[in-house]
This record gives C-alpha cells, sequence and structure tokens, in this order.
C-alpha cells in the first residue's frame, strides 16, 4: 500500500489561482490516457504509487476548482482538494465501480466543501454584529459605504461583473450552490449531479431553476 506519509508530495497544487479564471472543468471524455479511472484504482489497491498519482494528476485541477468556486476561498481549496484524495485513499478498498470516478471523487469534495461553509455559518452568527454600524439615532444598518470611484472602463466593468457572480453565488444556499455549480461550470449532466449530490434529477433541476432565478435578480444591474 502507498505509505501515507508520502501522499502530500502526490498533491502538487496549483500554481496560481489565476488558472481557476478557466470557466470549465476538463471532462473524463476528453483525457487523452486511455487508461481508464477504475483500473488506476484497481491498481491503487495493489499499491502501485504511480496509478494513485495519475489519478490525482488527472483531477486535481478541477477539483480544487469546484470547491474554490463552492467556497471562495482558494487556499482552503487546495487543502480540502488533498483532504478529497486522502480519503478516496483510504477508502479506495471499499470503492465500486458502478459510477463514473468522477462522481464519487465529487461526491467527497461536495460533502467536505458543505461541511466547511456550515462551519462558516456558525462561526459568523457569533460574530454578526460586527457587520454593522450604528446610525446617528442609535439604530443599526447594514455597513454599505458609498462607491465613490470613478466609471471604469469595459474590461473592468467585465472583471467586476465575474467578481459579482462569484459573490452571488457565494450567497446562495449550500443546496442550491452545488447544482448549480456542477451544471453551469462544470457542465455535468442532471443525472451525474444527482448521483454526486444522492437526490433525484427532478430536485437537481428544481433547485438549479431557482438558483438561476436568484442569480438573474442579482445581476440586474450588470445588464
Amino acid at each position: 500500500m502507498i505509505a501515507r506519509e508520502s501522499l502530500p508530495t502526490l498533491m502538487e497544487t496549483l500554481s496560481s489561482i489565476d488558472e481557476l479564471s478557466f470557466p470549465t472543468a476538463v471532462r473524463q471524455d476528453a483525457i487523452s490516457d486511455s487508461t481508464s479511472d477504475h483500473a488506476l484504482l484497481e491498481a491503487t489497491r495493489t499499491g502501485d504509487e504511480d496509478a494513485f498519482a495519475e489519478l490525482v494528476g488527472r483531477y486535481r485541477n478541477q477539483l480544487t476548482g469546484y470547491i474554490y468556486r463552492m467556497t471562495n476561498d482558494y487556499d482552503g481549496a487546495v487543502d480540502l482538494a488533498q483532504e478529497t484524495f486522502v480519503r478516496l485513499y483510504r477508502a479506495v478498498d471499499r470503492y465500486q465501480t458502478s459510477h463514473a470516478f468522477s462522481t464519487y471523487l465529487y461526491r467527497i469534495a461536495t460533502n467536505l466543501a458543505i461541511s466547511e461553509l456550515r462551519k462558516r455559518k456558525r462561526r459568523r452568527l457569533v460574530s454578526l454584529t460586527g457587520f454593522f454600524q450604528t446610525t446617528e439615532r442609535g439604530e443599526a444598518r447594514e455597513f454599505d459605504p458609498a462607491d465613490e470611484r470613478p466609471l471604469p472602463d469595459r474590461e473592468l466593468v467585465d472583471t467586476e461583473r465575474r467578481r459579482a457572480v462569484q459573490r452571488a453565488i457565494g450567497t446562495l444556499p449550500e443546496k442550491y450552490r452545488a447544482p448549480l455549480i456542477l451544471r453551469d461550470v462544470e457542465g455535468r449532466s442532471y443525472e451525474e449531479i444527482a448521483r454526486i449530490l444522492q437526490t433525484s434529477e427532478g430536485t437537481v433541476k428544481s433547485r438549479i431553476s431557482r438558483a438561476r432565478d436568484f442569480l438573474r435578480e442579482k445581476m440586474k444591474i450588470y445588464f
């Protein structure tokens, strides 16, 4: 088996957060290597470090990008992607080949990301008052200073629009955020998303529709 201490050496991360600007993940059918994921998992079971390293190399970047879009925290995404592969390795003997490997991998990553988001929510509840100011009459109001910057050019507007989309996605409840990103960013099918989230296709479609409506409302200012 692969030595536990060797796992971190396989986790080479993205060289820059800028690499996450590419919106679409690399799908499995676009990978030129003819060795299947299932075959690599089987080799990993027998202690083949190179097989596991190949799996990490195939999915590391897109998985980090997915988690980053879920959490809006690059450093945290790197850590959670690594944890995803560690958990995969530890459970390799229990892996079933009835579904695509990526489905299994993204299920682990999604659960980790959602767990992190829920932890943040609990921490925010403790420090919520830090986001408010007090008016002259002593009334609490949300801190929202006026933007006095000069009007930006087109490129800056586009950049801000992308950031606004990311911020808007970040305000979605987890049950809407994950299916929206998996569908509209990762380009995955409704069937695969349902398997990743362990719910029905109808529920997936309903949640994606609601998430899109929310984003349209948020983004009206940019169109």
